[in-house]
């Protein structure tokens, strides 16, 4: 069937068809074009205009750089008279900081070029170091000292890079280094310096450098890459090694912060090679005494631009009286070296005195000198940190027991007579006093008055051979009020190491409570002694003992800036007692250093109008270093404050192993007596009354 053809209308239509279609879509199009520029437009005017400022700071953050200089001084220490206890002095300083791609070869190259200007301890180059030299400068001949087959297990990945640097070092042998020269030697332990600590950290080669060493660094510092020059700081202690141990330690550049604390300090926004305060006031007020270190803004890879000023650290002003300390420590080291020619002190080295504020808790003087080998050392640390038996020192609080607990009434009268209780043996006063009241069995130190206290606590009347039954009870009753007065428990210096002294971990025999209550069952420090004696001059607040008085802000000249801390005296608790109770204590107490026959009479003299209590312990030591406890030994101790009527002051004084039990000659030490009445003269004469 043939097709009919399209007739020209037709075609005519269908072509008026296809241009409309074309011309549809070129509408469409250019619509679609133009919604898209104009958004186009939008974003472009939203980003050049509109958030041109934020995305120009974004671009800044982005592309600026600060870096930290060198810490700056840190703050002074000063006593309560404002006398300067710790400075800092400028010194010249040697640093390495290495730069990237800077290659062991060009390091060598730089030892050796450097090392014959520096005066460096070359004595202090270990073993190790001196093989890695050795390493980096015959790296041939020590590449033949591994063999094939460890070369093919490195290949195979059996070996690390790291082990085979160990069979390196392992093989280098003795009459390999052996060729070294003095001038290698040199070269290896400042390549050792460059190469110790952090890659690219800053490292210190040396600090004192003289002004010769200072000057060839700092003219040649463009050739000796990496090398530079700067000063630095460190302690002077104008007072010589007067309570240096206590003022604590500060790290040196080279050290850095120490390996146990740095995440920590770090987390600070510390440097690794910052210098902190490692030990005691140092470490302990480290946020106050460091310095803010200058901050550079980064313009090129060899230029910077101061923007912010170092700051020295703040200034801290301990309650210490540095003069009197000073006296104070003369005083127990001519008593020591006196006591050293009198019989039965072999055993004795130190002795101990603590002067504090009862009304506050401040620290005046803390002071303790040891004997050894024929020299006299600091020995202040001990004060915190090494118990001792007290003895009968603690006679005030276990008398206190005995008024809380209604077992004794205010003049009470006991028999002091030798008392035996069945299982342990026979226990007496110094002298047997006969019938006395409380006030007499303080004066004279009866134990037996507080023996038969501590019985009636626990329950029970004395009768010779007696069962004494163990109460748990009656030894927590006496060591709660111990801890009361700061014995047994830390004091809360403001310190970083502190002792609690030593306690029974467990009450076992109803016996060690007639120890307890003289003495001689738990030990403390002479720091806990001292708040124990404060707490009872003062009524019966037990003060927080503090060094720290005043901080000041750091100022660009020498003198203190403003007070920005005062501290405040702070009280950890009051003793659970009657006031009437607490002041027949310290009538008792008057009664030692002022009755004639009192047992602490000649310790303080009548113009200071003292109180006071004396101590007197058995003790026990290892004199054979085998770490057994062979020799028994008898420790003294005074404690007191003055005046009676007002305490302005406390003392306390021990001298452990003063003396000892001799059959032959029959003689204790008055060492613990002269040094107390000497400090509390000269402090009259400081401060009179």
């Amino acid at each position: 069937m043939r097709k009919r053809k399209k007739t020209r209308l037709e075609k005519t239509k269908k072509k008026v068809n296809y241009d409309r279609v074309v011309q549809h879509r070129f509408i469409v199009f250019s619509i679609i074009l133009f919604i898209l520029f104009t958004i186009l437009s939008i974003k472009l005017y939203d980003v050049m205009i509109e958030k041109e400022k934020k995305y120009s700071n974004t671009l800044t953050t982005l592309t600026y750089s600060v870096a930290s200089g060198e810490s700056s001084p840190r703050g002074r220490i000063l006593d309560r008279n404002y006398h300067i206890i710790v400075d800092n002095i400028a010194v010249n300083t040697i640093t390495y900081t290495k730069t990237k791609g800077t290659t062991n070869k060009e390091m060598v190259k730089l030892a050796y070029l450097v090392s014959p200007h520096i005066d460096l301890d070359v004595s202090n180059l270990k073993t190790r170091n001196t093989k890695e030299f050795y390493i980096a400068t015959h790296a041939e001949e020590c590449r033949a000292l591994v063999e094939e087959k460890e070369y093919e297990k490195y290949a195979q990945k059996k070996l690390s890079s790291n082990d085979i640097y160990e069979i390196k070092i392992e093989r280098i042998t003795e009459e390999m280094l052996n060729t070294l020269t003095e001038e290698d030697k040199k070269a290896a332990y400042l390549y050792y310096l460059m190469n110790s600590g952090y890659a690219y950290a800053e490292k210190t080669i040396k600090e004192n450098a003289t002004d010769e060493e200072y000057a060839y660094i700092s003219e040649n510092n463009e050739e000796l890459n990496g090398f530079n020059t700067s000063i630095s700081w460190e302690r002077v202690y104008p007072y010589g090694d007067t309570l240096k141990s206590i003022l604590g330690t500060v790290s040196s550049s080279r050290q850095g912060l120490p390996a146990d604390e740095k995440e920590y300090y770090l987390s600070l926004g510390y440097s690794l090679n910052d210098r902190v305060g490692l030990s005691y006031l140092e470490k302990q007020y480290e946020s106050y005494l460091k310095g803010e270190k200058p901050i550079y803004e980064v313009t090129s890879s060899t230029q910077t631009k101061l923007i912010k000023e170092g700051k020295r650290g703040n200034d801290i002003v301990l309650s210490i009286d540095m003069e009197l300390q000073k006296k104070v420590e003369e005083i127990i080291i001519d008593q020591m070296l006196s006591a050293k020619g009198e019989a039965n002190t072999e055993y004795y080295d130190h002795s101990s005195v603590i002067l504090q504020d009862p009304n506050t808790g401040e620290i005046l003087v803390m002071a303790s000198k040891r004997l050894v080998g024929g020299e006299i050392v600091d020995n202040v640390r001990a004060i915190l940190t090494s118990p001792i038996t007290p003895g009968s020192v603690v006679k005030g609080a276990s008398m206190l027991v005995g008024y809380n607990t209604g077992v004794i009434k205010i003049g009470d009268y006991l028999l002091d007579e030798c008392v035996k209780v069945a299982g342990v043996a026979e226990k007496c006063s110094s002298h047997t006093l006969g019938l006395i009241n409380d006030i007499t069995a303080l004066s004279k130190s009866s134990n037996v008055y507080q023996f038969k206290i501590a019985m009636r606590v626990n329950g029970q009347e004395y009768f010779r051979e007696m069962k004494m039954p163990f109460k748990q009870s009656s030894f927590d009753t006496y060591r709660n009020m111990y801890h009361s007065f700061g014995l047994g428990v830390k004091t809360e210096i403001d310190l970083p190491v502190e002792s609690s002294g030593y306690g029974a971990k467990k009450d076992k025999a109803a016996g060690n409570l007639l120890d307890f209550v003289m003495g001689q069952y738990e030990t403390y420090t002479p720091l806990q002694l001292s708040q124990y004696i404060s707490t009872i001059a003062n009524g019966g607040s037990r003060y927080q003992t503090h060094l720290l008085k005043e901080i000041h802000s750091s100022t660009t000249k020498g003198e203190l800036g403003e007070v920005i801390y005062s501290y405040e005296p702070k009280i950890l608790n009051t003793v659970d007692t009657k006031k009437e109770y607490m002041d027949r204590v310290k009538e008792g107490f008057y009664a030692v250093v002022h009755n004639p026959d009192g047992y602490g009479r000649g310790y303080i003299e009548d113009k200071l109008n003292a109180a006071g209590k004396t101590g007197t312990s058995q003790s026990f030591i290892d004199t054979d270093g085998n770490g057994v406890i062979d020799t028994e030994t008898i420790t003294s101790s005074f404690v007191g404050y003055a005046p009676y009527n007002n305490p302005k002051v406390s003392i306390i004084v021990t001298s452990p192993n003063s003396s000892h039990p001799n059959s032959r000659i029959d003689y204790a030490s008055l060492v613990t007596l002269r040094i107390t009445k000497q400090v509390m003269n000269t402090y009259y004469d400081f401060y009179g009354i």
